[in-house]
């Protein structure tokens, strides 16, 4: 069978295919191991246990839509910058593989899709949701302007756990802000270890970065602090929250994939940075998750 211009059925699909790949690509979209499991932890702390099907569903969507469309934004904003760096000049926008005018519309879907599930969980993640997407597109900008970018993007990615709380509360709990703090940190210190990649950029463009201001030896110092808070931060949820010994096993576990992340890179030697931010990272998220879900569920549950 063939369409009125000649293409066959298997071609259009596989040109729509391609076309979803394109757009999942353009958003990292198995980044979403990074916030995603630790909005479940969250989830599963506030339920001191699985919550019910229809608000892991809504909270799920809202993950999606959320990270969807605050990547998208970091690609158009972005784009300019992403055409003059030699690292990032093949993206989709820049390399034309993707439209700004498509990038738009699949922000707009998924911004739209987080409002719909916030809406469908509780007035209060209603309310909320206008706060979170100002924080994922200031993000953006933040570069720009100052070196606690690392911070904001930590603080976008730390709102999971909070959002999820919230959606199987329907309250404010000033605990959970120790889980998302520990993720803001967690995010920030190996954000700092990405932004080395592109230290002599910044420079040349005046973009901020840790990296850029401190060096790669006092940006690694930085970093590796931040990811000690973020240990000792998820300690004191343990101590909130009175999860047990698994939960504690976890987080050993946790720390020692970020010490492990934290000697693959030197200030010489950047040739494992990527390594160490998707790999070890997302052992670390999934790990958590997991170790978490297993306490509440056999221990302190």
């Amino acid at each position: 069978m063939t369409t009125s211009e000649g293409k066959t059925a298997g071609e259009e699909k596989e040109m729509v295919i391609r076309r979803v790949r394109d757009y999942l690509d353009l958003v990292k979209f198995p980044h979403t191991v990074f916030a995603l499991p630790f909005a479940l932890a969250g989830a599963f702390i506030a339920a001191r246990g699985l919550p019910d099907g229809r608000t892991l569903f809504y909270i799920l969507l809202a993950m999606v839509g959320g990270r969807t469309a605050a990547m998208g934004l970091n690609r158009v904003i972005d784009a300019e910058i992403d055409a003059k760096n030699p690292r990032t000049k093949d993206r989709h926008i820049p390399s034309g593989k993707v439209s700004r005018k498509e990038a738009w519309a699949l922000i707009i879907v998924s911004f739209l899709l987080l409002e719909f599930a916030a809406y469908q969980l509780n007035p209060l993640c209603f309310k909320l949701s206008p706060l979170l997407i100002a924080v994922l597109v200031g993000y953006s900008y933040t570069k720009r302007f100052t070196w606690a970018s690392h911070l904001v993007l930590g603080l976008a990615l730390g709102a999971a756990p909070l959002g999820a709380w919230i959606a199987v509360t329907g309250t404010f709990s000033p605990g959970i802000l120790l889980l998302s703090f520990a993720v803001m940190f967690w995010v920030a210190g190996f954000d700092i270890i990405y932004a080395l990649l592109d230290i002599d950029f910044d420079r040349r463009e005046g973009l901020y970065s840790i990296p850029r201001v401190l060096g790669p030896a006092r940006a690694l110092l930085v970093s590796r602090l931040f990811h000690v808070v973020t240990v000792l931060l998820l300690l004191a949820v343990a101590r909130v929250f009175s999860l047990g010994w698994l939960y504690l096993v976890g987080v050993g576990f946790c720390a020692i994939l970020l010490a492990y992340e934290q000697s693959l890179v030197k200030p010489d030697d950047f040739s494992k940075v990527n390594v160490a931010f998707f790999t070890v990272n997302g052992y670390v998220s999934i790990s958590f998750c997991l170790f978490t879900f297993l306490d509440i569920l056999l221990i302190s549950g």
